[in-house]
């Protein structure tokens, strides 16, 4: 073996970056290092003690100090490593790799989202757009492993984000939903569901679902919502529809004099049930944040995706390299005793 590939192990192990990379498996033997110089500065002490003084009178001046008088510490800093690493040994360094392996499968979910301008009223506030998106938002978060599409509608309907497992780029979508971005004004649901539908149509998962939240009636598109939904049930998907908002006199900004105003509308509740009935799905209302947080709980639950996680970890020891070093310097220490280096004496 060529001698630097024996070296650069060697000292690569001493450096802080290596040894702050380790796991240890018995961490609290590394206590005992602040020990290890104790141990020589106890043997001082006690030598000291018990040596016999004599008076020596000395002629005027500095005596010379010899080189030879510090390399005289040398055999008991090399002692002083050996204890250490060996320490080091004992705690046992490791490094972990973990892999992590998923199997099963998730399943191809749609959010169909209304952004008509019924969404600006502000019986959920600020408004109810902006309060779906943050509980879609957290909806998006909480799953795991599927496929999670985006669609908004109002007189129109629009794909906004493919099926994706880029959470990232779902969010930043949701994020961008605003009033008044699809031009053409009104709630076109069976358009959305007819949108949806070709775009889940060709999804080789075995759960297909789509959740369509509005808080109106259909308005436009020439679509028929309820034949629209009994085709994406044809193509296998399941669809649960959410009524936002509440019916009657709700808050749509201020007048000329600073004055709340109210306007009325209602939710085709009749329709929305029928959808999800053809859909082999439920139908859900919500009247506030909470309701909504719970009825997207409620579906986060109906819809578990069937995906295992195996870990896989391999553990790695690296005591060796540090038993090394502390019975190499064990036997550079034995050698040394057997040199002027010691005082034979003191020992």
């Amino acid at each position: 073996m060529p001698w630097p590939d024996v070296v650069t192990p060697l000292l690569d192990s001493v450096r802080y970056a290596t040894l702050a990379s380790y796991s240890w498996e018995q961490p609290r033997l590394l206590f005992l290092l602040p020990l290890v110089p104790l141990l020589f500065v106890g043997r001082w002490v006690l030598a000291h003690r018990r040596q016999p003084k004599l008076d020596v009178a000395f002629v005027q001046g500095q005596l010379p100090r010899d080189w030879s008088t510090v390399l005289r510490f040398v055999p008991d800093v090399v002692l002083a490593l050996s204890l250490a690493f060996g320490i080091v040994a004992l705690a046992r360094p490791q490094r972990t790799d973990e892999r992590v392996v998923q199997s099963g499968e998730g399943i191809d979910l749609l959010l169909v989202l209304d952004v008509s301008g019924s969404m600006e009223l502000q019986d959920l506030r600020p408004n109810r757009l902006e309060v779906a998106k943050r509980v879609a938002r957290e909806f998006v978060d909480s799953r795991r492993g599927d496929r999670i599409g985006l669609l908004a509608f109002a007189g129109d309907a629009y794909s906004l984000a493919p099926l994706t497992t880029d959470y990232d780029l779902l969010r930043d979508n949701l994020q961008g939903l605003r009033l008044g971005m699809i031009p053409n004004d009104g709630t076109a649901i069976g358009t959305a569901l007819g949108v949806a539908t070709n775009r889940l149509r060709d999804s080789r998962s075995r759960t297909k679902v789509c959740i369509l939240l509005s808080d109106g009636e259909n308005t436009a598109g020439s679509l028929d919502p309820l034949t629209a939904a009994q085709l994406a049930h044809a193509y296998g998907l399941k669809i649960y529809t959410i009524g936002l908002g509440q019916d009657g006199l709700v808050p749509y900004g201020q007048d000329a004099a600073g004055r709340t105003r109210y306007v009325e509308t209602r939710l085709d509740e009749t329709t929305m049930r029928q959808i999800a009935q053809a859909g082999e799905g439920q139908f859900f209302r919500a009247t506030d944040e909470a309701g909504l947080r719970q009825v997207f709980r409620r579906i986060d639950r109906y819809e578990k995706s069937e995906i295992k996680q195996t870990r896989y970890r391999n553990t790695r020891d690296y005591y060796r390299i540090y038993l090394l070093w502390c019975v190499g310097l064990w036997l550079l220490w034995l050698g040394l005793k057997n040199t002027f280096l010691t005082n034979a004496l003191e020992d």
